[in-house]
């Protein structure tokens, strides 16, 4: 198999360089650009398997770059990891909510960087012999990474697919916010409840008149209704 693609979208320069010496390292093949509009424009030509994103960018911010990517059904199966100087817990939030997998903060370790590469590449590529889940309207195709709701295709983030595939497995048992945490986004990413919250909120909004299927149970966490 050929060299995993991360595209970088950094107006740092000195960044840039830092982090394609130590993905090249690791093995990994990079393109970059300095600005929202012709990141967006080589996630098109490049397609690559994971891009790095930077908040603070000329011309376009990185959330509005990650809203359009999530937006092109092209591309919003690429994960992206926000890489920003904006350390609040309410960015985040958006930017999960916006679809993105994970959320580094500047300053930041490259060993660090590059262990959430690999765990996010890692679970993209994790196989399961039962490849087809059907829970009433959803359908979930975890070979084609597809997901339908009611005959029609909706369009997931990698979390997101994780996340509804975590629960549909196993409908009525009630999770908490650290189990789907640890299951789903792993040891090596953003540990806070609204973590949780924000994706299952987009994860609602996008399966529509699926959308009760997930249930919260107050203080407790959440669950997949049995249908």
């Amino acid at each position: 198999m050929g060299k995993r693609k991360i595209l970088i979208i950094e107006d740092d320069r000195d960044i840039v360089e830092m982090l394609e010496y130590n993905l090249k390292e690791e093995g990994y093949e990079t393109v970059s650009a300095l600005n929202g509009e012709k990141g967006i424009a080589l996630a098109g030509k490049e397609r690559p398997d994971l891009i790095i994103l930077d908040i603070m960018l000329p011309i376009m911010d990185g959330f509005e770059v990650c809203r359009t990517l999530k937006n092109d059904d092209r591309l919003a199966h690429i994960p992206i990891i926000i890489l920003s100087a904006k350390s609040q817990e309410t960015d985040k939030v958006v930017g999960l909510e916006l679809g993105a997998d994970d959320y580094v903060t500047k300053p930041f370790s490259p060993r660090e960087l590059i262990a959430r590469t690999r765990a996010i590449l890692r679970r993209g590529r994790e196989e399961h012999t039962d490849n087809i889940i059907q829970r009433g309207q959803i359908t979930i195709d975890r070979t084609r990474h597809k997901v339908t709701v009611g005959g029609k295709e909706i369009s997931l983030t990698l979390t997101e697919f994780r996340l509804l595939e975590f629960l549909a497995r196993r409908p009525g048992v009630v999770f908490s916010r650290s189990q789907i945490l640890d299951a789903v986004a792993g040891q090596d990413t953003i540990v806070c409840d609204r973590t949780v919250d924000a994706h299952i909120k987009s994860l609602r909004q996008k399966l529509g008149s699926a959308k009760d299927y997930i249930e919260t149970i107050r203080g407790a966490g959440y669950r997949f209704k049995e249908v």
